[in-house]
C-alpha cells in the first residue's frame, strides 16, 4: 500500500473513532434521538388529538350557550319577605362544568360503514343540563330524511339525521334525542346542536362511556358515522 493511501485510510479510521466516542460520551446527542420516539396511542385518542382545534371551537360554543342559560343567583331576601329563607341556594352557574368530546367515524358504526366522512362534537354538562355543538363533512350522501324514510316502528321524536343513543359500543342502543341539524349547501357537510336535560340513566351512561352520537345518511341508513362522548 502506498504511503499516501495509508495516510488516507488512517485519517478515515481516526475520524470514525472520534465520532463513535462523541456519540457515546455526549448525553445530549443520545437524548436528541430518544426525543424522536412517540409513545403509542390508540386510534380514537389519535383522532381526538388531530381534531383538537375543531373540538376546542365546539366546546367554546357549547359553553357559551350553556352559560347564557344559567340561572341567576337568587336575590337576597328583604325584611318584608314572609316565606322561609332557604339555607342554601345553588344556581346552575355555580355547579361544576364538565367537558366532553366525541369524534365520529364510519369504523365505529355497527355494522361499520365505508366512508371518508368525519364528524366531531364538543359538549358541556352542568348538573343534568347537557349542551352539544359540532359539525360533519365528507358524507357519501345527504342525511337520511326520517319524515319520508321513518324508523320502524315510527317515532315522531326521530326527526333529524343525527341522534344521541345509549348503549354498548359493539351494539346499536336505543334512541334518546335528535339533534338540530343545519346542512351545508352541498348537503354533505354541516353543523348540529342539541340541548338536553339528562335523566339519571343517561347521566350514568355518559359517565360509563355508553352515551354516543350517530349520523344516518340515505346511502348508509343504519349509520355512516358514530362516536362516543368522552370526558375531555
Amino acid at each position: 500500500m502506498s504511503r499516501s493511501r495509508k495516510t488516507l485510510v488512517g485519517l478515515v479510521l481516526g475520524l470514525m473513532t472520534c465520532l463513535m466516542i462523541v456519540g457515546v460520551s455526549t448525553p445530549s446527542m443520545s437524548k436528541s434521538f430518544d426525543s424522536l420516539a412517540i409513545a403509542p396511542i390508540d386510534a380514537e385518542s389519535r383522532l381526538i388529538r388531530d381534531a383538537a382545534p375543531q373540538l376546542a371551537t365546539h366546546l367554546q360554543a357549547a359553553e357559551t350557550a350553556l352559560l347564557a342559560q344559567a340561572e341567576p343567583a337568587a336575590p337576597a331576601p328583604t325584611p318584608t319577605d314572609m316565606a322561609p329563607v332557604p339555607t342554601e341556594v345553588v344556581p346552575m352557574r355555580s355547579a361544576p362544568m364538565v367537558s366532553y368530546v366525541a369524534v365520529m367515524t364510519g369504523k365505529a358504526t355497527v355494522p361499520s360503514a365505508s366512508t371518508f366522512a368525519f364528524g366531531s362534537a364538543g359538549a358541556v354538562l352542568v348538573g343534568n343540563r347537557f349542551v352539544v355543538r359540532g359539525d360533519f363533512s365528507g358524507l357519501n350522501s345527504p342525511l337520511r330524511d326520517f319524515a319520508t324514510d321513518p324508523v320502524n316502528p315510527p317515532n315522531p321524536n326521530v326527526n333529524s339525521g343525527i341522534h344521541v343513543h345509549k348503549g354498548d359500543p359493539s351494539k346499536n342502543g336505543p334512541f334518546q334525542y335528535a339533534l338540530e341539524v343545519q346542512p351545508g349547501a352541498d348537503q354533505l357537510s354541516g353543523r348540529f346542536k342539541g340541548e338536553y336535560t339528562l335523566t339519571e340513566d343517561q347521566l350514568q351512561a355518559l359517565s360509563n362511556g355508553t352515551l354516543y352520537m350517530d349520523l344516518h345518511t340515505k346511502q348508509n341508513r343504519a349509520g355512516e358515522l358514530r362516536g362516543i362522548f368522552k370526558a375531555y
